[in-house]
């Protein structure tokens, strides 16, 4: 009896084929891949995230590629903007170009280090205050309450007063206050997750307060303060710019902004170039920065990111 070969060719695949699996289902995206999708949907905040590289890299590079140093005195005082100075020099015949970005070195470096300080200040107290809960919460809270109602700008300027000026005073200052409002909206999320469940079962399971903050309520809370550090950035630079503008800053020959900004209001009239650069750049920074909170904001809400 013969027997009949059977050939692949012989046979109908009833269903899917392997190889349509990858098409047909749908593929999952974490958390932060759905944010940063929903992110880049956001015109103005990917204008924002390039304009601080940007503004970064000149930062970086400009002082050491440049012809000039920020001190250095060209010999062309209070001339326009040229080819050679392309932001002009000021009353001093220093290249406006080079020290633009060197304040841009110090008014970065200030923020960032003011929101650093108020993000470990501000995420510890509030998650502290919001595990413990109960007369520790109260006590901690109204600590809190009384650091606010001092004025802030009147508390720096104490301070500035009393301390020399220059970059670590300048800091200090600006995060003797400014983490209360970290600690507050640190609270408000630990108190709502807190109560979850594997919160719950990790308290259950003998974790301690360290680990609970560590490992389960600051890491579901990173949106909140993830935003709220961005948007204190440019607060903090602005309060900086401020206080340089009125002589509490960084002290000559160094330049932030703000100082710049008050040399140049002096000659307005004369030599506006020299308050206008200043005055664009902390202008773009603060909204590029509050572009990309914005922007963050809208992406890690999953209301709006659906």
């Amino acid at each position: 009896m013969s027997q009949e070969v059977l050939n692949a060719q012989d046979f109908e695949v009833v269903g899917i084929k392997e190889d349509q699996i990858d098409v047909l289902s749908p593929k999952t995206i974490s958390f932060w891949g759905q944010v940063a999708r929903t992110f880049f949907k956001n015109k103005l905040a990917v204008f924002g995230l390039l304009t601080l590289i940007v503004i970064a890299l000149m930062a970086i590079f400009v002082p050491l590629l440049s012809p000039y140093s920020f001190a250095e005195q060209t010999g062309n005082f209070n001339t326009p903007p040229t080819a050679s100075n392309w932001f002009g020099t000021d009353n001093l015949s220093r290249d406006i170009f080079v020290r633009i970005w060197v304040g841009a070195r110090i008014s970065l470096f200030i923020g960032l280090a003011a929101a650093l300080i108020d993000l470990v200040i501000g995420a510890s107290w509030g998650a502290i205050s919001g595990v413990l809960g109960g007369r520790v919460d109260s006590i901690m809270m109204r600590i809190a309450d009384i650091l606010t109602a001092i004025p802030y700008l009147l508390v720096v300027v104490m301070l500035l007063v009393v301390m020399d000026n220059g970059l670590l005073p300048m800091i200090v200052a600006l995060s003797i206050t400014g983490w209360v409002r970290m600690a507050r909206i640190v609270r408000g999320e630990v108190l709502s997750i807190k109560n979850q469940e594997y919160v719950l079962a990790a308290r259950t399971l003998g974790a301690d307060t360290k680990h609970l903050i560590l490992r389960h309520l600051l890491p579901n809370a990173m949106g909140s303060i993830i935003v709220t550090m961005t948007l204190s950035i440019p607060s903090a630079i602005f309060t900086e710019s401020f206080l340089s503008y009125l002589g509490l800053g960084v002290t000559p020959p160094m330049a932030s902004w703000g100082t710049m900004a008050s040399e140049g209001n002096e000659a307005i009239m004369t030599a506006p170039w020299r308050l206008f650069f200043p005055a664009l750049l902390i202008s773009l920074t603060i909204f590029a920065f509050n572009a990309v909170g914005d922007g963050l904001r809208d992406a890690l809400d999953p209301k709006l990111r659906k």
